[in-house]
């Protein structure tokens, strides 16, 4: 399915089955030249249509799996798969959209050029390169702003335009690395809404990094949490809180027990006691 079949209405929210994982990770180490060791040991199954945080302090390893994944770097031991392939072949197939922590625009281009971009290097013809970006700006918003630049966009607005540039080639697969650590907390938490609401619609499956634990319980069907450097994965938490959610979901009970729970497994990570 593509992204112009997709309904645009909320879907039941995606449970894990016993179908084979769409991303695999096994006993996967890092160890930099200086050696570093950035990640020890990870094994993750990501299931088709989940939305999986990582989270843990500075310098765990969450941006460097996230980079392992996408065929930035290679593992110094273990082994990849995403879709049955491995990184650089399913870089290859484009079976991911990237989302940095910045949103690494170009100036001299517009918000349209910008979405553009991926389409003309991939070779796509100009009719359904401009179809694309049509959709794409539509989907998060910003079709009036399609001829603005970037630097007349406010920050979380940039975002935007990256989620949809990533999105334009219609990946399987969307990982993003801390899209909005840089942002207000107002701006934040509306983008977060914006975002459950792109993933309900499109289908995608997303490998999510932050350091909000809030963040990570509001948006995340999963979420693993790691130690300290070197990165272990100390322990992945279910999150079962029900889909649609909107702005009250925060302040439910069960919001605060998931986010207590995340905290705990945390400071165990750091080697605190938790107590009962």
């Amino acid at each position: 399915m593509t992204l112009a079949d997709t309904p645009a209405v909320a879907s039941a929210p995606r449970e894990r089955t016993g179908d084979p994982a769409l991303v695999s990770v096994r006993a996967v180490s890092m160890v930099y030249a200086d050696g570093t060791v950035a990640l020890e040991n990870a094994t993750l199954d990501v299931g088709a249509g989940e939305f999986v945080s990582l989270i843990g302090p500075s310098g765990c390893g969450k941006t460097t799996l996230l980079r392992l994944l996408a065929d930035l770097a290679e593992p110094t031991s273990g082994t990849i798969a995403i879709a049955g392939r491995s990184p650089a072949e399913a870089r290859r197939a484009r079976a991911y959209g990237y989302v940095f922590q910045a949103p690494t625009l170009m100036d001299w281009r517009t918000v349209r050029g910008n979405v553009l971009l991926p389409l003309e290097v991939m070779g796509f013809p100009k009719a359904e390169r401009e179809e694309r970006a049509r959709r794409m700006l539509a989907l998060v918003g910003l079709e009036r702003f399609a001829d603005h630049y970037p630097w007349q966009l406010s920050g979380g607005m940039q975002q935007r335009v990256s989620i949809a540039r990533a999105l334009a080639f219609d990946p399987q697969l969307l990982f993003m690395d801390e899209p909005f650590g840089a942002l207000d907390e107002i701006t934040r938490e509306n983008l977060n809404l914006e975002l459950l609401r792109l993933w309900r619609e499109t289908g995608k499956t997303v490998i999510f990094v932050t350091h909000s634990i809030p963040e990570a319980v509001f948006l995340s069907t999963r979420i693993v949490v790691m130690t300290p450097r070197p990165g272990k994965i100390e322990t992945v938490i279910p999150v079962d809180l029900p889909q649609p959610r909107s702005f009250e979901t925060r302040e439910t009970r069960r919001f605060f027990e998931l986010a207590t729970e995340v905290r705990e497994a945390l400071r165990r990570g750091h080697g605190f006691e938790v107590e009962d």
